[in-house]
């Protein structure tokens, strides 16, 4: 079982998802058994925030002085799922998710869940910095969202 703590601090957040904490239950529930982590308490913690927080969060942990869509810290480095773990912190910011700004609710929040998906992913210990991990990452990152996609629908 997967338990999400999902903070906001940028109220824009509220105007696309309202119930954010059911939202991001009802991803992590959707997802394929192999992620569901059934008679495990696996924990995370999501932060819901914008451009100028995560720029600052890039540029102290990253060395890059720029924003991004999304930023993930592992607990530790590829560690194994015990009966009970924190698996590490999600930021997310609402700038990138909400380009172009004309888009759709359902738009945003394809995009929402994708990009929820890959910080995951990091989480539990898959990169992209040789081609090969990338390209492995993105098959884990389309099967879990086609799951959810499905299941959500």
């Amino acid at each position: 079982m997967i338990d999400i703590n999902v903070f906001s601090e940028e109220k824009a957040w509220t105007k696309r998802i309202k119930k954010k904490q059911i939202f991001f239950n009802n991803i992590c529930k959707a997802f394929p058994k192999k992620y569901k982590f059934l008679n495990k308490k696996v924990s995370l913690s999501l932060l819901l925030s914008n451009n100028k927080k995560i720029k600052k969060l890039n540029k102290i942990f990253r060395n890059k002085n720029k924003p991004t869509d999304i930023l993930s810290f592992p607990h530790s480095e590829k560690s194994k799922i015990l009966k009970k773990i924190y698996i590490g912190d999600i930021i997310i910011s609402y700038n990138f998710i909400n380009q172009p700004k004309s888009q759709k609710i359902k738009d945003f929040k394809k995009k929402l869940i994708k990009t929820f998906i890959h910080g995951f992913l990091h989480l539990l210990g898959h990169d992209h910095i040789k081609n090969a991990d990338y390209k492995k990452m993105l098959k884990e990152e389309d099967k879990i969202y086609q799951s959810v996609i499905l299941k959500l629908n």
